[in-house]
């Protein structure tokens, strides 16, 4: 039988991964802070039911938190199964990664025409990302520049440099994020560039160089 203090070192470990604070996961799971703070170093235990809504604001299943080795694999996500978060008016963002992934976060971004990340630009930590352009035509506005991307056109930068995307076509975008280490909030950053580009060449992207 799992002891309190493996239970609490796994939660501590998840919420860490995550960059969350306590209160972050507290506060997702309805309990209070020094509650998962000392269940973090075994001074306490917690019920089924606590450790449910714990494990669903990390955003892992309660058995990794209760079993001593982890699957490697939770198998297939499907498709229609991914969980999503709105990002603005006629866009979505997907989770790809889950647990057990640790170090990196993958989310697919799917914009109607004209949909956006935002009405402005945004910065999330000081991770590397990878932003690549599965289908479509999309801006990316990233600090004093802009870069038309078309299908299979990819691009690196720090998440801590303003950037938004725009979906500038005619037919619907998706791309992919990819962010190592992860990062776990966002914060507007009004916009330094005209939201409304001129229509170049989607393969004419701007060299990072």
């Amino acid at each position: 039988m799992e002891s309190g203090h493996e239970v609490g070192a796994r939660i501590a470990k998840a919420r860490k991964l995550r960059g969350a604070t306590l209160r972050d996961i507290a506060t997702a799971a309805g309990v209070s802070p020094s509650f998962l703070s000392q269940l973090e170093r075994g001074l306490t235990n917690a019920s089924v039911a606590s450790l449910r809504k714990i494990a669903s604001a990390l955003g892992v299943p309660v058995a990794d938190l209760l079993e001593t080795h982890p699957r490697h694999t939770h198998g297939v996500l499907r498709a229609e199964h991914r969980p999503s978060t709105p990002l603005s008016s006629g866009s979505e963002k997907f989770v790809v990664a889950q647990p057990p992934v640790q170090h990196v976060e993958i989310y697919v971004g799917r914009f109607q025409v004209g949909g956006a990340t935002g009405q402005d630009p945004y910065i999330h930590g000081t991770s590397q990302e990878f932003l690549i352009v599965l289908t479509g035509k999309v801006l990316l506005e990233l600090g004093e520049h802009t870069y038309v991307m078309g299908p299979h056109d990819s691009i690196e930068y720090l998440s801590s440099v303003p950037h938004r995307v725009q979906n500038i076509g005619t037919t619907v975008a998706e791309v992919m994020w990819v962010t190592s280490p992860p990062t776990t909030s966002s914060t507007p950053v009004p916009s330094a560039v005209d939201s409304q580009p001129v229509e170049t060449n989607p393969h004419e992207s701007e060299d990072l160089a």
